[in-house]
C-alpha cells in the first residue's frame, strides 16, 4: 500500500526556491573576500612552496657544496648542478667544493620538495615567493645568479679569501639540542 501523499507537497517547490533566494539575499549583505592582487598580497601558509632559494651563511659563504643530491632527487629532471674545486685565495663554500653551475628548470620542477629533503647542508628552499611568470623558455631556466640570497649583512661577498685550514668539513657540526 503506497504511503499517504502529504496536503502541502504541492508547496514543496515554493519552499525550496524560497530557500535558495534566501541564501542569495543573505550573502548579498557579506562583507566581501575581494584582495586587490597585486597592491595586496595574501600572506602564504607555512607549509608553501614557492621558488627556489639557494641560502647562504651569516658570513656569506654559500651553503650548497655542490654534492648535486638534489639534481639526484628530483623526479622531474629539473635541476642541473656542476662542482668546481674549493681553494683558499677562492672561497665560495666551506669544503672542497661548491656548486659552479646551479640551474633549476621552473617548467619541469614540480615543487614536490625533494631537493629540499636531499640536500645535507639545507642549502636549497621553496621560498614563500608565488609569482613566477615568463616571456619566453630560456627565462624558465633560473641560473645560480637569481636562486642565490643576497649576502647577509656582516657577511662578505664570495669568492672569499681564507687562511688555509679554516674549513675542514663541507657541514656543519651539528650540536645536541640544549632543552
Amino acid at each position: 500500500m503506497p504511503a499517504p501523499k502529504s496536503p502541502f507537497r504541492m508547496f514543496e517547490p515554493i519552499t525550496g526556491l524560497a530557500k535558495g533566494l534566501w541564501v542569495t539575499l543573505s550573502s548579498m549583505f557579506e562583507k566581501p573576500v575581494t584582495t586587490q592582487y597585486p597592491e595586496q598580497k595574501k600572506p602564504v601558509k607555512p607549509r608553501f612552496r614557492g621558488r627556489h632559494v639557494l641560502k647562504r651563511y651569516e658570513n656569506g659563504l654559500e651553503k650548497c657544496i655542490g654534492c648535486a643530491l638534489c639534481a639526484a632527487a628530483c623526479p622531474a629532471d629539473a635541476i642541473f648542478v656542476e662542482a668546481s674545486e674549493n681553494t683558499d685565495e677562492r672561497r665560495f663554500s666551506p669544503g672542497e667544493r661548491y656548486a659552479s653551475t646551479y640551474e633549476i628548470n621552473m617548467l619541469r620542477c614540480i615543487y614536490c620538495g625533494f631537493c629540499e629533503d636531499a640536500c645535507p647542508t639545507e642549502a636549497i628552499v621553496l621560498g614563500d615567493q608565488y609569482e613566477l611568470s615568463f616571456t619566453d623558455r630560456r627565462e624558465a631556466i633560473y641560473p645560480k645568479e637569481m636562486l642565490i640570497e643576497p649576502v647577509p649583512a656582516g657577511g662578505q661577498p664570495t669568492p672569499q679569501k681564507t687562511e688555509p685550514g679554516k674549513f675542514t668539513r663541507s657541514v656543519p657540526e651539528m650540536k645536541d639540542p640544549s632543552d
